[in-house]
């Protein structure tokens, strides 16, 4: 706020008849300016804080050729997801390492994203049959959900699919290349089910 300081010396005295006129100072007190300096700096600092993007962490492993530093996977307690072209979601339990699995019919299946049948449903159960498996220290075991997208698969059913693993509390998961024979199921299974 200005303030017009109107004190002066001497007052209006007249000396030979010419009126002295007045010396007005003005002194400008910057004390409300600094407040709203302070004001907007604490509104800024708060809004950019708060505006920051949330992202998903992904803790990686250590890429390693020795065979024992890599983190190992029991077959009962893996789940293999598979992402086609055309939003297609295939699926298998374990992680098909026997070249026998292939025979039986039940082994390779499909599903969709769907809120009810679909994935969803697929990943609780199996996280709830690995639960009552019981480690080597008699504690349950967590389910390894493996993620293999083919050259079809979108970036949108990508990020579909680890949305599901956060709201499954899905805590061990990893995206590993599709192996040849794994493209040979999902053919396969688009053949008989006609998709292009």
């Amino acid at each position: 706020m200005a303030e017009m300081d109107t004190s002066s010396s001497g007052g209006g005295k007249k000396k030979h008849g010419v009126t002295k006129s007045k010396k007005l100072s003005t002194r400008v007190d910057m004390t409300p300016m600094v407040d709203l300096g302070f004001l907007l700096i604490t509104f800024f600092m708060l809004t950019t804080t708060m505006s920051k993007p949330k992202t998903m962490d992904l803790i990686m492993p250590k890429d390693t050729e020795k065979e024992e530093e890599q983190n190992k996977v029991k077959e009962s307690t893996a789940l293999t997801i598979l992402l086609g072209k055309k939003n297609q979601v295939y699926y298998y339990a374990g992680l098909a390492q026997d070249p026998n699995a292939s025979s039986n019919p039940d082994f390779f299946k499909a599903t969709s994203f769907a809120n009810t049948g679909g994935i969803r449903d697929i990943i609780i159960q199996k996280r709830d049959e690995v639960a009552r498996l019981r480690n080597h220290k008699g504690e349950p075991e967590d389910v390894v959900v493996i993620i293999k997208a083919d050259d079809g698969a979108t970036y949108q059913n990508f990020v579909d699919l680890l949305d599901e693993m956060a709201i499954n509390r899905i805590q061990r998961y990893a995206t590993v290349d599709i192996s040849d024979q794994d493209k040979q199921w999902i053919k396969a299974t688009e053949t008989s089910n006609n998709i292009q």
